[in-house]
């Protein structure tokens, strides 16, 4: 298995093979807190008025967006796992719009399988990749262009398992968490990211689902792929 790292959305665009596009901070956070909360499914979208369109399209659907890292007027969700967690999704939608990771999903376009990934779903998404056993797997590290490090770290976690390693993941995390950015987030004073993201968002391996990634007739369609049916 050839395991290649990419960055960003130039990345994403020439990423080939089985491509798992990785967003901690926060978009594939909250794919999989809401899945995990009971969600049929995630609708990942470009822009803004699509994603509006989007939801007034389908019954039930639940908006989450953000646009440059911040809230959206008119949109009560923003991209944020705790906020996620305070809504009844049941059996619904939710229609995501990031500024990273809904970006470079829509971008992965020669992708032969796609996922979305971060590191709740980590150790997950791996051993489902693994037991298809692609000859070529691409790790794209969203936010890595913009100096996130936390995505290129989840990347490396992901590749140390694929290759049955532990990966010391404090250790790939610690530029992360020496950075301003890090205190700055962890104080609160980021609009629309409330601290408890951070701890959400940073603990491996909380849920047993990888996020595979296909188009339909409505777009981008992320669901829950159980590791036991990695097969299917």
């Amino acid at each position: 298995m050839l395991i290649v790292h990419a960055r960003g959305l130039e990345g994403a665009r020439a990423a080939v093979g089985t491509v798992v596009v990785i967003d901690v901070l926060r978009a594939f956070t909250v794919s999989a807190y809401a899945l995990a909360a009971g969600a049929s499914e995630c609708r990942l979208v470009a822009e803004m008025a699509e994603a509006r369109r989007l939801v007034a399209s389908l019954e039930g659907a639940v908006l989450s967006a953000e646009e440059a890292g911040l809230p959206v007027e008119g949109v009560p969700i923003s991209n944020s796992p705790s906020m996620i967690r305070e809504v009844d999704l049941r059996g619904r939608t939710l229609v995501q719009r990031t500024s990273a990771g809904t970006q470079c999903i829509a971008a992965a376009s020669r992708a032969e399988r796609l996922f979305a990934a971060s590191l709740v779903v980590a150790e997950a998404t791996a051993r489902v990749v693994q037991a298809a056993g692609p000859d070529v797997v691409t790790l794209v590290a969203t936010g890595e262009d913009r100096g996130h490090p936390e995505d290129r770290a989840c990347a490396e976690y992901i590749e140390g398992r694929l290759r049955g390693g532990e990966p010391d993941l404090g250790r790939l995390l610690e530029p992360l968490r020496s950075s301003d950015r890090y205190r700055q987030l962890a104080a609160g004073s980021w609009p629309g990211f409330p601290p408890q993201d951070l701890e959400l968002a940073l603990t491996p391996d909380r849920f047993d689902f990888a996020m595979p990634v296909e188009r339909d007739e409505r777009g981008l369609r992320l669901t829950a792929l159980p590791c036991g049916r990695a097969g299917g």
